[in-house]
């Protein structure tokens, strides 16, 4: 089964691995808002290595004292829909960047569900 196709806006929000909401890592939080929104699909990527505002590098070598990792989740939906989800995020990020970019969906589909 195919989904839609076409203009869509990608919603990037981009955390740190050990940042919380009420005891819950914030990319969990997110992905549970935006699954209960009824948006089309969120999926949470773990960064090997990176800095952000505060311009510390965080990495998962060896040596590294860091185990704060970057962590990315990324949502695709219509624009009204993520538009309509961006609230939610004013909740639960606190230090982060969300980031907004159009794309085109050239394919969605799902696994074929049993019953």
């Amino acid at each position: 089964m195919t989904g839609p196709t076409g203009t869509a806006l990608r919603l990037t929000v981009f955390v740190g691995e050990t940042d919380l909401w009420h005891h819950r890592p914030v990319y969990t939080e997110i992905v549970h808002r935006a699954h209960k929104a009824g948006l089309a699909g969120a999926s949470v990527f773990r960064g090997v290595e990176g800095f952000g505002a505060s311009s510390m590098i965080h990495t998962q070598r060896l040596l590294s004292l860091s185990e704060d990792l970057p962590v990315a989740v990324v949502i695709v939906d219509t624009e009204e829909r993520i538009r309509a989800f961006l609230p939610q995020l004013d909740e639960v990020v606190g230090e982060g960047l969300v980031t907004l970019d159009r794309c085109e969906v050239v394919r969605h589909g799902g696994r074929e569900t049993t019953r």
